[in-house]
Formats: structure tokens, sequence, C-alpha cells
């Protein structure tokens, strides 16, 4: 078994300001999610289908006290902060693996286990807090329950296409080869990295990202 898309990370300055920006983007509800205690973050979630992946728009929680680590998804980065200043952004996208193993993992990347409510995995996470290759190579997560596409309301949002740009196509192509990704994805090669999903919902196509 290889790899396979798990979700999309849609970053923004606060939770409230993320869910709106998604909402009227996308036409449809999203659903709370929940608090993330190690990170001090919060998200809510969006069904791309009961048997496929799923989108998150994710901030941090105000309520929640300053974690003991940086942030996940560079969350703390001066670079992060300066580019939700425009608006809410389509940051990451994470795999679903079948087994996460620590000898297989870059330098500085650890796994940690997780929970959210009822939901359990594991999650590749580099210590610094930083996005792999600047967040078109995925991180890694290994689900202990069902994963929340299960339980998500289906509104009818697809993902019509993932397209990933990067100065060093070939480097992020070896690392889905070493994923045995399966999915369609597109890598091109571009000044700097970038990400593009493209979804279908109920309103006609919609582009986040750029």
């Amino acid at each position: 078994m290889g790899a396979t898309l798990d979700h999309l990370v849609v970053a923004a300055r606060t939770l409230p300001e993320g869910r709106a920006w998604l909402e009227g983007r996308l036409g449809v509800p999203l659903q709370d999610g929940g608090q993330h205690a190690l990170f001090g973050t919060h998200n809510a979630l969006l069904s791309l289908g009961p048997a496929a992946a799923y989108l998150e728009v994710i901030a941090v929680d105000p309520d929640a006290p300053a974690p003991q680590r940086p942030r996940w998804f560079g969350l703390d980065t001066p670079a992060m902060h300066t580019k939700l200043q425009d608006g809410p952004a389509l940051i990451h996208w994470v795999a679903a693996v079948p087994r996460l193993e620590s000898g297989s993992l870059e330098p500085g990347t650890e796994v940690l286990e997780l929970s959210r409510g009822e939901n359990h995995w594991a999650l590749t996470v580099p210590q610094d807090g930083s996005l792999p290759m600047h967040g078109v190579a995925p991180s890694r997560i290994l689900w202990h329950t069902p994963p929340p596409p299960t339980r998500l309301s289906d509104v009818g949002v697809r993902l019509g296409g993932l397209h990933l740009g990067t100065p060093d196509p070939d480097a992020l192509r070896a690392v889905l080869d070493s994923l045995n990704f399966m999915g369609e994805v597109e890598v091109y090669e571009a000044p700097q990295a970038e990400l593009r999903a493209v979804l279908e919902t109920p309103g006609g196509l919609v582009t986040l990202g750029g």
C-alpha cells in the first residue's frame, strides 16, 4: 500500500476569519473541529467526500496557553505572519501513510502521537515547526482511529486537482516516489514554492492558492 492524500491545510490569522473566507469562497458550511493543546491551535473542517480527503482551516487559538515548542505549519514564523496579512492561504498538505518509521524521517523531524477529541493519530512534525520544502512536500499522518471524512457531513465538495510548484521538482518527485504516493498531483518547476487546489463545489470550480 502507498500513501494517499489525507487533507489540505489552509491557515488564517484567526479561525473565524478563515472559516468565513472559505465558506464564502466555496458556498458551503464548514464543521467545528477542535483544539490542539500541544500547539495552541484550533480548526474547522470540510469533507472532500465520505471515502476521500478533507480540508482544514487552522489558526492560533487565542484562548490556549502558549506552546512549549514552535507551532506546526510555520504558524509562528514572521514569513507566515506576513503571508496571512493578505488573507487566509493554502499552505500545506498531508499524506496518509500505512506506517510511520522513525528511521525514514528527514533530520530534525519527529513522529508525534496526537489527539483531538475522539481522533487519535501520529504525525511527522519538524522540530522547528517549519513546513517540509516550504509546504509542497507532505507531512505524513498515520490514523489510529477512523479519519474525519468518515464522520463529516458530505456537502458535495470534491478535489479536482492539487498542483505543486517548486524550484526543485525532481526532489519533490523523489519524496512522493519514496512514499509510493497514489493520487493525481501535478508537480512543476516554479521560482518558489506554491500550492494550488482546484475544488469542485455545488456552485462550480473554485481554486485555492496560486
